[in-house]
């Protein structure tokens, strides 16, 4: 097998609870800051997945708590996500069929480019970049499958 694990269902892969650990680093300043925690992807009634991720995020020496909430509905193909902000804004799509997928959300003069890779059947990653005028970063996300 390749260095990606294709997923041939994102919704079915994600679904139950993984363990959280994210780097977030500044690239101007070169500050970096972490946040630790849990994300369950319950099941919602339209066939889509309610992500809730909650836990500490530590920078410039302070922790607190820190949580957010997506949701990843069924995709225009199948074994495809769409994933929509709390609200229902769009986000981005989401396509693990190979392994591996890249996508982009601009938020307002920013773009955040996320690189989505799946190890094995327990562990993915994200790598989301973000350029700027207001933000230079790079965010790196490990998920572990809890249980």
């Amino acid at each position: 097998m390749g260095e990606f694990w294709p997923v041939p269902d994102v919704l079915t892969y994600l679904a139950g609870s993984w363990r959280v650990e994210r780097s977030v680093r500044e690239l101007a300043s070169g500050e970096e800051g972490e946040f630790s925690g849990t994300t369950v992807f319950g099941r919602l009634e339209d066939g889509g997945l309610l992500h809730e991720e909650s836990g500490t995020f530590r920078w410039r020496g302070a922790g607190r708590p820190a949580e957010r909430t997506l949701r990843f509905l069924p995709g225009a193909t199948p074994g495809t996500a769409q994933v929509r902000f709390a609200d229902g804004r769009p986000f981005h799509d989401l396509d693990l069929t190979s392994g591996r997928h890249i996508a982009d959300h601009p938020c307002s003069a920013d773009l955040y480019r996320g690189e989505f890779t799946v190890r094995d059947e327990d562990h993915w990653r994200t790598v989301w970049r973000v350029r700027g005028p207001a933000k230079d970063l790079v965010l790196t996300t490990d998920y572990a499958r809890e249980g």
